[in-house]
């Protein structure tokens, strides 16, 4: 049988075809955080992710065969964050810094490598589940794709992705480009103040807890420790929670809840 994917990319700006309702099931199947969507979200977002399938390309690493399975599950958990950033195509505008979506079976050691001050190399290997490149790629696991869940709020796809969101102008700080007016502020500095203020807020407070977990035997956090690795990190990671268990983040994180729906469901 050919594969979905194959005749949507064969075509030559054609109508946008539907994902396949048996494809999508699988997929809701897959990410059932996705159920709890409203039908007009669902459909909203099984729109959204046939555009996104038809912008973008997958390439599977070391012969990795994608299948249409695994390209729509990637897809609409890219798409999430989006969802609410206006119709279609002025949505998917956030991702268009990049086309290629490179997928390895499991998890890469990068050689990473940097000069200090003093002029001194410091070498070391580094193992990613994913990676985010500036206005490039991005790099996505498939067996930590494959193992989101929304009981431990982890989900990689969603973790790039935002990073995405955040490097959009330029910097990866914690803080992605805000809408005017964002909460009631008048100026767009003002609104990146009030972000930056609430997520540092939570970021001490969660990097204080993953230091006492760490160090003097307290109750692990339930967020991946690697969010106290820097506020970029932690709102990558904070992020993968809110959209997976929205629920359990709003009781651990309800400062940021409010954050996050003003940013995430307000812009459209």
């Amino acid at each position: 049988m050919r594969r979905w994917l194959d005749r949507v990319r064969g075509r030559a700006r054609q109508p946008l075809r539907p994902l396949p309702d048996a494809l999508w099931q699988t997929t809701l199947a897959r990410c059932p955080y996705l159920t709890e969507l409203t039908p007009p979200q669902q459909s909203r977002l099984r729109g959204l992710t046939a555009l996104f399938l038809e912008d973008k390309e997958f390439h599977g690493a070391q012969g990795l065969l994608i299948t249409d399975e695994m390209a729509v599950t990637i897809a609409a958990q890219a798409c999430l964050p989006v969802l609410h950033f206006g119709p279609g195509a002025q949505a998917l505008r956030w991702y268009d810094d990049f086309v290629g979506i490179v997928v390895h079976a499991d998890e890469v050691v990068a050689q990473r490598e940097f000069v200090d001050e003093t002029g001194v190399v410091h070498a070391w290997e580094e193992t990613l589940a994913g990676e985010a490149m500036p206005g490039g790629p991005v790099m996505l696991s498939w067996r930590d794709v494959d193992a989101a869940s929304s009981e431990s709020g982890y989900n990689v796809v969603i973790h790039e992705f935002v990073h995405k969101l955040d490097l959009r102008d330029g910097q990866a700080d914690g803080c992605p480009p805000l809408p005017a007016g964002f909460m009631g502020q008048n100026t767009l500095r003002g609104a990146h103040d009030h972000w930056l203020s609430v997520m540092q807020s939570a970021y001490q407070d969660f990097r204080e807890a993953v230091i006492r977990a760490e160090r003097f035997g307290a109750a692990p956090t339930w967020l991946d420790p690697y969010g106290a690795e820097n506020i970029a990190e932690f709102y990558a990671v904070a992020s993968e929670a809110y959209f997976v268990n929205r629920s359990r983040f709003g009781v651990d994180f309800p400062a940021l809840l409010g954050l996050f729906d003003a940013y995430y469901r307000n812009w459209a």
